[in-house]
């Protein structure tokens, strides 16, 4: 079978597998390489260095996130966007950091910001209260994701590991700590349920920046 051709986007394909699967500290030009069976200097024809796969790297990232739709309604629209951004850096548990820290942002980039701050303005946000609301919706969203990607238990071992912690604390300590995880943290219980409820409560929180419409709600 003839050897695939070596291109800009098979390299980034094979970052973006690399990054999954072992971290974005793994990520070299020699260990993307390897993974294609190729040499450093091939790799060097398609892409300038390692800073340009982290600028496409994070513009692969953002072409997986749904676009809200300006002149539509901000809020279904926002929350639509919100829950895709987070189903991305589950599958990319790496780029939270890495999403607004680009000095060459790719077009997939600066379509969505673009696309989010034409559904605010659209929508009756003036330009400093559309700052504030994307500034705080991808506060959550991204802090979401770190947290959720940072907990120590897989999600079908969480009740069990819960248990564990508490069970190894001294008698009568961390009181509180310790009803909520015999109370709450039980079967069906999954961390992830709590971001739609923080959702929410960070949209009712945006809604009050936005100038009143007359009978439309915020």
């Amino acid at each position: 079978m003839a050897r695939q051709q070596l291109s800009r986007e098979r390299v980034l394909a094979a970052a973006t597998e690399l990054a999954d699967r072992e971290g974005i500290a793994a990520l070299t030009i020699r260990a993307v390489a390897n993974r294609l069976g190729s040499a450093p200097m091939a790799v060097y024809h398609h892409v300038a260095g390692k800073d340009e796969i982290l600028d496409g790297l994070v513009d692969t990232v953002f072409a997986e996130i749904d676009e809200p739709v300006p002149g539509q309604p901000w809020r279904p629209e926002l929350a639509r966007r919100s829950r895709s951004a987070r189903a991305a850096l589950a599958r990319h548990p790496w780029a939270a950091p890495l999403l607004d820290s680009r000095r060459r942002p790719g077009h997939a980039t600066l379509a969505q910001h673009d696309a989010v701050l034409g559904t605010l303005l659209s929508d009756g946000f003036d330009l400093p209260a559309a700052g504030h609301a994307f500034a705080l919706l991808d506060a959550f969203v991204y802090g979401f994701a770190l947290q959720e990607a940072a907990l120590p238990f897989a999600p079908d071992t969480i009740e069990a590991g819960a248990q564990e912690i508490v069970a190894a604390l001294p008698d009568g300590s961390y009181p509180h700590l310790a009803r909520f995880a015999a109370e709450r943290i039980g079967p069906g219980y999954a961390f992830g349920d709590e971001f739609d409820v923080g959702l929410e409560l960070v949209l009712d929180a945006i809604g009050t920046l936005r100038a009143a419409v007359p009978g439309v709600p915020r």
